[in-house]
């Protein structure tokens, strides 16, 4: 059986290693589903910008299938789909404001941990970290783009990094 879907995913692990420590944990499966619509909403305004840099950085046969892909959605190039100049700026500020508002609601906990519910690691801790992972690997640690990312909200996108990282197997 193959799963795609990292939700599923989850599902599936949570259902399949029951004495481990849940993803979904304190009933909290409704509120996470919550927060994890809400957040890919909120990336929106950063399709333009990852896009065209994560086409840059794949093997030959990736680039073509995602270029293919990428652009029959947006009906544009991926060279077109990157905004420019004052429309680049004001993107950009729209992607920070949707990480304002995520961080507004992490921060509900900072006095019990560095995750959403605290000290407790759940499923948006691990879905929000693999998004700032890509942003990360694609524009390399010393871009702009990631140092913008990494110092936004007190550094909390770059702290919740640190705070995963025992749990990684490259740890």
């Amino acid at each position: 059986m193959y799963i795609a879907d990292s939700w599923a995913i989850a599902e599936y692990l949570e259902k399949q290693y029951p004495d481990t420590p849940s993803l979904f944990p304190n009933n909290t499966k409704a509120l996470q589903a919550a927060f994890t619509d809400a957040h890919y909403a909120g990336l929106d305004n950063l399709w333009a910008f990852i896009l065209p840099a994560t086409n840059s950085i794949l093997n030959p046969r990736s680039e073509e299938y995602f270029r293919r892909t990428r652009e029959l959605t947006f009906k544009v190039t991926l060279e077109d789909l990157v905004p420019k100049g004052e429309k680049a700026v004001e993107e950009w500020a729209k992607f920070k404001a949707n990480l304002d508002k995520f961080n507004s609601w992490f921060a509900k906990t900072d006095d019990k941990g560095p995750f959403i519910l605290g000290e407790t690691i759940s499923w948006t801790d691990l879905n929000v970290a693999s998004w700032t992972i890509w942003l990360k690997v694609v524009w390399g640690e010393d871009s702009k783009e990631w140092k913008d990312i990494a110092s936004w909200n007190g550094g909390r996108w770059n702290n919740l990094l640190i705070a995963l990282e025992k749990y990684s197997s490259e740890a």
